[in-house]
């Protein structure tokens, strides 16, 4: 085992200098995310190797990238395990291109539809309109308009 004589970070230095607030950094203790670099003192506090300031740049710049909490979980695992996880972390960024390129097939879609309805608007005279009527224009909706799921889920994404 290595032993260091670096000195180990209170949660509240690790805090101020990677800029994360301290509920951050334990919600990713409690995923598991920051395991090897995090023991507790005698006191019962929360110390961590320096080393966990890289980690957690790490983590930031992988969810700026896209990436889950959970894809990153199983990167730093490969990591934790002695080996070097650039395979993962590729074959994650190729599954989040493919799904750039889905979500923007999808708004694509919405767009045009948008469009066609909107090329398609009337005024309606104010003597037309019953109690029942709230918008004649999108009573002509497709149904491909009228369900929204496909296009939600990639405005999600």
């Amino acid at each position: 085992m290595l032993v260091t004589t670096e000195k180990r970070l209170k949660i509240g230095e690790v805090a101020e200098t990677s800029q994360l607030p301290i509920k951050t950094i334990r919600y990713y203790e409690e995923l598991g995310l920051l395991t090897p670099t995090v023991s507790r003192s005698g006191s019962n506090y929360r110390l961590f190797e320096p080393s966990v300031l890289q980690r957690l740049a790490f983590i930031r710049q992988s969810q700026a990238l896209g990436l889950s909490l959970r894809e990153i979980q199983d990167i730093l695992q490969v990591h934790d395990a002695g080996q070097l996880p650039c395979d993962e972390v590729k074959q994650n960024l190729q599954r989040k291109v493919q799904q750039i390129h889905e979500q923007i097939a999808s708004l694509e879609l919405l767009r045009s539809q948008l469009t066609q309805l909107l090329n398609g608007w009337q005024e309606f005279p104010q003597s037309e309109v019953t109690e029942e009527t709230i918008c004649p224009n999108l009573d002509t909706v497709p149904d491909s308009l009228s369900d929204p799921t496909h296009w939600q889920t990639a405005l999600k994404n």
